[in-house]
């Protein structure tokens, strides 16, 4: 109970800082409530992209529906049209959110890890013992780079929703005002091209998801 209540004094905090510098203030405090109750900032590291991981997988999931929502209502040859459109428009607003809580996820990765590591490197500093600033040295950039490869292939999958959001955009906003039998034949090319990007999509997401694990697995296992 008492962890929940210092973590939830400090985040009514982080929406009043205004500039760059208050934020970055606000972070730190919020990582050293977290420490004062037992979690320290790689713990925190490793959780956030778990959490980044599991917006990832479900946004995979919505991404595929919102695919087969916008098929099927082009391959819809009865009638209630309109029902069919507001399926798609729902799936397709779906995606929207899941794609904003990724990208916020994979913030919330970086910022932590900012603060990990400058951290880390201050901490180096203070060693007067050679060998074991050189043993945190290397664990450090190892650490670092480990990282680094994570951030690469999260963000790449990342960056392929947008792409995809702007299509499946285009299209709820044409059916919108053109929802007839006619116009949903002529969506087939859209519909295979929706098809490879969603596909490519998936393909960059479950890559990022399988290093996602690793990292975990690899943090964890360090943390022994």
């Amino acid at each position: 109970m008492r962890r929940i209540i210092v973590v939830a004094a400090v985040l009514v905090m982080l929406p009043a800082a205004g500039c760059r510098q208050a934020k970055e203030a606000a972070r730190e405090q919020y990582y050293t409530a977290l420490e004062k109750v037992g979690l320290e900032k790689r713990e925190v590291l490793v959780k956030r992209v778990d959490n980044a991981r599991e917006a990832q997988q479900k946004a995979e999931k919505q991404f595929r529906d919102a695919l087969e929502e916008f098929k099927a209502l082009v391959d819809y040859r009865g009638g209630e049209l309109e029902s069919r459109y507001e399926k798609l428009r729902g799936e397709y607003e779906d995606a929207k959110q899941r794609a904003d809580t990724v990208h916020d996820k994979i913030r919330a990765v970086k910022n932590v890890a900012t603060a990990l590591f400058k951290e880390w490197e201050t901490e180096i500093g203070k060693y007067t013992n050679a060998e074991m600033k050189r043993t945190s040295q290397r664990e450090l950039a190892e650490t670092r780079k480990r990282y680094e490869q994570l951030v690469v292939v999260m963000e790449r999958a990342a960056s392929r929703m947008d792409p995809v959001l702007a299509k499946l955009q285009d299209q709820v906003l044409f059916l919108k005002h053109n929802l007839n039998a006619k116009v949903l034949g002529s969506l087939q090319t859209t519909a295979v091209s929706l098809q490879t990007d969603v596909d490519a999509l998936i393909r960059d997401m479950e890559a990022s998801i399988r290093e996602a694990d690793a990292f975990i697995k690899d943090m964890e296992g360090a943390a022994k």
